[in-house]
């Protein structure tokens, strides 16, 4: 099992690596960003549009924000939101995760989390700390795409290593 003190460094890891890719991101124009690169999602904009949408909703099953309309895993819905409005959803997220963990009890992560699932497979009972790892995995996942793609597109994002994260707990 995690711990909180878990949760509270990957909610500041992921803050680091997105303000890192959209960082890298805004180096580039709006037709690179959306450029169709092979990536599952096709392009830079969709696959970052695509995590934002998992971290809302996976944090509606978890904390009772309200579920993300649309539908995160059709491409051309995550085409729908511009870049500023999801640099601005981005950051305005991340800084709510941290506020979030920063609370959390190891009661809080231990219980069992009754959901649906998103893509029609069911309903599932998790453990809460099986889905939050899960959410970090996930993340994880689709931003190394994106620092792929970002590379190819002549972009530069910062390190991805944890301990090299600034503003570390342990510094």
């Amino acid at each position: 099992m995690i711990s909180p003190d878990h949760v509270r460094l990957m909610a500041q890891y992921n803050r680091w690596q997105n303000r890192s890719l959209y960082g890298a991101a805004n180096t580039l124009d709006e037709a690179a960003r959306r450029a169709d690169r092979g990536a599952f999602f096709k392009s830079i904009h969709t696959t970052l549009a695509h995590i934002l949408w998992g971290d809302e909703a996976w944090m509606s099953r978890l904390a009772g924000r309200p579920f993300p309309d649309g539908k995160g895993l059709e491409a051309d819905y995550l085409e729908t939101r511009d870049w500023e409005t999801l640099n601005r959803d981005r950051a305005a997220f991340d800084a709510w995760l941290i506020d979030w963990a920063a609370g959390l009890t190891t009661a809080d992560i231990e219980p069992d989390l009754h959901w649906t699932s998103s893509t029609g497979k069911g309903r599932f009972v998790t453990p809460r700390w099986v889905c939050l790892t899960h959410l970090f995995n996930h993340q994880t996942h689709h931003r190394g795409q994106v620092h792929a793609m970002l590379t190819a597109a002549g972009a530069k994002p910062e390190d991805t290593d944890i301990p090299f994260m600034p503003d570390a707990p342990w510094k």
